[in-house]
């Protein structure tokens, strides 16, 4: 099996070069790809001409414009990757038959509610990016190509930047944390990602009718004011010297910190459909959390 792998370097891609290589034959690409080839999703004509020259038998794309704020100020730039070049690789994993494994996001929906969101459940996104994210999702499924969406929220990685390194470097050089409690997700990790995404393959060129909408998130759920109180409660069982103590996180309201582009306030995802098809158990979101900051502390 021969698979294009896009976006190479970025928290989800590096995972993905490790889980899929027992596949077959992996070319994984950046933007800089180099050999002729073309991994950066601005150039649409480059991207073609690649995927032409390559005939994968999956296509996974694990890039994307996912600067949320800047977005919101770029918007041709971030349709052209989130959107237009996902067209690109659709229509020719149509004309191929290959699978393309896609990834997207929490951010199609509004937030509203408390409940987790099905697969089916009315789009409404409030930002530029959740827009352009959701346009791509629609022109997969309008190229008839076969395919997997794969909507997850709140990714970490424990290669290059994330929340939880954030929130243990400010408790380092501060006295005191505020951090928001009106935004519901579950953390999920590059690593969860690419493990379900290699088993997804496995088993969806052996069932053609499995193509479509799924959503991938670990179990549970939780605000980023809890998920800060969790990693610094474990860091410091851990024996870290820390300045923030217990009682100086403070829980405070998304209007607290004003963004350019709105954030969803519920982004729990319900995962009963990708459970069912693919046969497997989420593990909750603290075990991938305390994995990851075994290993970065």
């Amino acid at each position: 099996m021969k698979i294009l792998l896009l976006g190479k370097n970025g928290q989800v891609g590096w995972e993905l070069q490790r889980a899929l290589a027992p596949l077959g034959n992996v070319i994984a690409l950046d933007r800089q790809a180099g050999n002729g080839l073309c991994g950066d999703l601005t150039n649409l004509p480059g991207l073609t001409d690649t995927i032409n020259r390559l005939q994968p038998d999956v296509i996974v794309n694990a890039a994307a414009h996912t600067a949320v704020d800047k977005a919101e100020s770029e918007p041709l730039s971030a349709r052209t990757i989130n959107a237009l070049a996902c067209d690109i690789m659709a229509q020719a994993a149509r004309r191929s038959g290959a699978w393309l494994i896609h990834y997207s996001t929490d951010y199609v929906f509004d937030g509203s509610g408390d409940t987790p969101w099905l697969e089916t459940d009315t789009t409404n996104p409030l930002s530029i990016y959740g827009a352009t994210k959701l346009e791509g999702e629609q022109l997969i499924q309008q190229s008839g190509c076969r395919h997997i969406i794969l909507r997850t929220s709140w990714v970490y990685g424990a290669r290059g930047n994330n929340f939880a390194k954030t929130m243990l470097r400010l408790a380092k050089e501060r006295d005191s944390l505020n951090v928001i409690d009106d935004q519901i997700g579950s953390p999920t990790g590059a690593e969860l990602l690419a493990d379900v995404t290699a088993h997804i393959i496995r088993t969806a060129r052996q069932q053609p009718e499995a193509s479509g909408i799924y959503h991938l998130v670990a179990a549970g759920s939780t605000s980023w004011h809890n998920y800060a109180r969790f990693v610094l409660d474990y860091a410091r069982n851990t024996g870290l010297a820390l300045k923030v103590g217990p009682a100086d996180i403070h829980a405070v309201p998304t209007s607290a910190f004003p963004t350019p582009a709105k954030r969803p306030h519920n982004s729990r995802l319900d995962t009963a459909k990708l459970e069912s098809t693919f046969n497997l158990t989420m593990p909750d979101w603290q075990t991938g959390v305390t994995r990851m900051l075994d290993e970065i502390l």
